[in-house]
């Protein structure tokens, strides 16, 4: 039972991701045909491949990660805060950060990792990434052979699914219907490529990234039945 977790073993995380490219003309000639034959069910015949290219993103073949926003809980005696950091910049270093981190805080068997659709989305995505920039995976990420029980990582839709597999409840739905407060979001996920490529304002995409941790964690707690994070527990480091 997730109320039985010791939750500073808990890191909590989510990514932001982008096409590969601005353009769909910045790709090879074999690698539109690949990206024209992988998005053909989604887009059908309501858009080009060239049309639909902002949408790359969700893809790890065709898309990379511009941030990795990151957050645990600290204890102090009867005091909680919880801390938010971002890795952004050169993907490469992102991923090295990152797996850094996995390594010197996060690796050992207590830990685990925890994010909304995490299972379906994040983790693969990083995951992938790694292996595409030939980045050997961290324990935490290295599923091959491993048991279901033996996977370190939690995801917030699969434990709101209770067994239900067909259905999807956003991040932004559930964080509404659990009564867990939600600032006025400067953007929102269809817009990252736009203001990653056009406006150049990372920093507007950072925030955004480290509002849905923040979002993942306090869903986190409302599950467990503990009580929610104040704007005075959350430090951004």
């Amino acid at each position: 039972m997730i109320s039985k977790l010791h939750i500073e073993n808990i890191l909590f995380l989510d990514i932001e991701t982008v096409p590969e490219t601005e353009y769909y003309s910045e790709l090879d000639d074999t690698k539109q045909q690949l990206w024209e034959h992988k998005s053909q069910y989604q887009r059908r015949d309501e858009y080009t491949a060239e049309a639909f290219y902002e949408r790359a993103g969700i893809w790890a073949e065709f898309g990379k990660i511009i941030c990795i926003s990151v957050g645990y809980f600290k204890m102090e005696g009867d005091i909680r805060t919880f801390r938010v950091t971002s890795f952004y910049g050169d993907e490469v270093k992102i991923l090295k950060d990152f797996k850094n981190l996995l390594l010197t805080h996060f690796s050992s068997n207590k830990h685990l990792l925890c994010a909304h659709n995490g299972k379906e989305f994040d983790f693969p995505y990083i995951a992938r990434r790694m292996i595409i920039h030939n980045i050997e995976l961290p324990y935490k990420l290295n599923l091959f052979g491993k048991k279901p029980w033996e996977v370190p990582h939690l995801d917030t839709l699969e434990l709101w699914k209770f067994g239900d597999y067909k259905t999807y409840t956003s991040l932004k739905l559930l964080t509404n219907v659990l009564g867990i407060p939600s600032p006025k979001d400067d953007i929102d996920g269809s817009e990252v490529y736009r203001v990653y490529y056009k406006d150049q304002e990372i920093d507007r995409i950072i925030t955004y990234c480290e509002k849905d941790t923040i979002a993942v964690a306090q869903i986190f707690l409302r599950l467990r039945g503990d009580d929610l994070l104040h704007d005075n527990e959350i430090i951004h480091v």
